[in-house]
């Protein structure tokens, strides 16, 4: 039991920070932040550490990012022309 509480209080910890580095970079790429890569690369990174540790399954993280990649290129897109 003692476990199961320290294993949830660490997965519940990183699910908090994959999902609000998420949230920041889907924010970011809907307003054409200027510091778009930097939390794209958070975005990522704290997607695959997720996956890494089974929090979430690898596909899972994979259509997360990309989907957050694809508004990424629109606002960049957008904002070229």
């Amino acid at each position: 039991m003692r476990q199961t509480k320290r294993s949830k209080a660490k997965n519940e910890a990183v699910k908090r920070m994959f999902k609000s580095a998420v949230k920041i970079a889907k924010k970011a790429a809907a307003t054409g932040s200027d510091d778009l890569k930097e939390k794209l690369r958070l975005a990522q990174k704290a997607l695959d550490k997720a996956a890494k540790m089974n929090i979430i399954k690898r596909n899972t993280a994979g259509r997360l990012l990309s989907r957050v990649m694809k508004q990424a290129a629109k606002a960049a897109k957008k904002n070229v022309i």
